[in-house]
């Protein structure tokens, strides 16, 4: 594909990540009650132990990811990108409306746990910029890929959250034994449907990116690919010092992420009495289409200017800054006033969009630099992300189950501030780093 004239095919990519995040992130405002539900319907009633199950299923999701996306990201190296993108969307449409049926724990695990292995979307999608993409273009696009996840961040949650629950919230049709039965099913069914669209634009509107020419013709048996990913995560031995260290600081700033988003919910939903905010799930709804929001003006407008007149290096620590200020925050919140939520809030989504495309731009040009597999480099970030994705909700729900009804100073703030420490340690590694592709760092246009 010539790289310089690549806006058609660069829409579809975006429409394509836009809709199928918009059915994922659906899920985010309920799947923490879903799951308290199935959990007290099973006998848990203890908090902490309930609220364990929480972090279980979050890391389900990834726990396939972490096995099986690094493998599908190389694969996308020998058979292309298109091929790939597409059985993601294939493994969304059938698993998000799967996950709505859950009548136990155990079935609503399989499913995310399923859901995982399938959805390589991430890793591809930001293997099929670097491929279309000229080095000057790259922060531009990358941002733009950005913004589609973060429309999707601001859409998803709010329709999630307003049809949660129909046959109260909405009445009517939806006011039948069925739906009070699976009261999370429609915002499930209506992920799906998208992810469906979604799929029948990739089949029909998105080419292929990466010419045959280009591909890597041998073919790993799955025990090398398996091999090749305990490589990468005892010491990453076969990629650069600089990508090496590119990945180790995105899977820390995941780890801490990632506990954030497994306790968040657990936190607003606290009763008031306890120190929580005693949200419902359509007011987590409305947070978490603020911080998509946010996520689409700095990645669809300010990254492009900004990273023009600023180092790519300094806007990305600046993101692991303000991100990691931003989660230190979220204990020490109140329901009143709600201006203080919003300006946390801004600060995380400000740090998390200025830190994602950045950090994606350096890695492929020092991968560029390296002459290494770009899909290759993606699926081995992507390795570490999922297992950060793994770590994060387990270790988050473990110290929020020990701490959370406990008082002084290892309480419900305990988990937050953990997420800080991790943010001052991400922060500490970037300082070391030493980019070999120095132009990245002066000239991107």
């Amino acid at each position: 594909m010539d790289r310089s004239n690549q806006k058609s095919p660069l829409l579809i990519l975006f429409l394509v990540v836009l809709i199928d995040m918009i059915g994922f992130t659906l899920v985010i405002p309920f799947l923490t009650y879903f799951i308290q539900d199935l959990a007290e319907k099973a006998g848990t009633v203890d908090l902490g132990t309930r609220d364990w199950w929480v972090g279980i299923t979050l890391a389900a999701y990834t726990f396939g990811q972490f096995l099986f996306t690094p493998i599908i990201s190389t694969m996308s190296d020998k058979f292309g990108r298109r091929p790939i993108i597409i059985l993601g969307l294939i493994s969304n449409t059938i698993f998000l409306f799967a996950f709505g049926l859950s009548g136990s724990l155990w079935f609503a695990l399989l499913v995310r746990f399923l859901a995982g292995v399938g959805n390589a979307n991430i890793a591809v999608s930001r293997a099929y910029i670097g491929d279309i993409s000229k080095p000057e273009q790259l922060a531009g696009r990358m941002g733009l890929i950005g913004a589609a996840f973060g429309l999707g961040f601001m859409i998803g949650p709010f329709v999630g959250g307003i049809l949660s629950n129909p046959a109260d919230m909405i009445g009517g049709f939806f006011d039948t034994d069925f739906w009070r039965q699976y009261p999370y099913l429609l915002p499930c069914i209506f992920a799906s449907l998208l992810s469906a669209i979604s799929l029948v634009l990739a089949i029909f509107k998105l080419p292929e990116s990466l010419p045959e020419n280009q591909r890597d013709s041998s073919i790993d048996s799955p025990l090398k690919s398996i091999k090749k990913i305990i490589n990468n995560l005892v010491g990453i031995k076969n990629l650069a010092p600089s990508i090496s260290l590119l990945i180790l600081v995105n899977a820390i700033f995941l780890l801490s992420f990632t506990m954030m988003h497994a306790t968040f919910i657990l936190f607003t939903g606290m009763e008031i009495s306890k120190g929580g905010l005693g949200f419902d799930a359509t007011m987590n709804g409305y947070l978490f289409a603020y911080v998509g929001l946010v996520g689409v003006i700095v990645q669809g407008g300010l990254i492009r200017p900004l990273s023009k007149r600023f180092n790519n290096k300094y806007l990305m620590l600046l993101g692991i800054i303000l991100t990691g200020l931003g989660l230190i925050l979220i204990p020490y919140l109140n329901p009143e006033p709600f201006l203080f939520i919003l300006l946390m809030l801004t600060l995380i989504a400000l740090g998390n969009g200025l830190y994602q495309p950045t950090q994606s731009t350096l890695l492929t040009l020092e991968a560029r630099e390296s002459d290494v597999d770009l899909g290759f480099v993606m699926g081995s970030q992507e390795g570490f992300g999922a297992l950060s994705r793994v770590l994060g909700p387990i270790f988050a729900a473990f110290v929020w189950k020990v701490t959370v009804e406990r008082v002084g100073i290892l309480d419900y703030h305990t988990v937050f501030h953990v997420c800080g420490i991790l943010m001052l340690i991400a922060s500490l590694m970037h300082l070391k780093l030493k980019l070999t592709y120095q132009k990245a760092n002066t000239e991107v246009k």
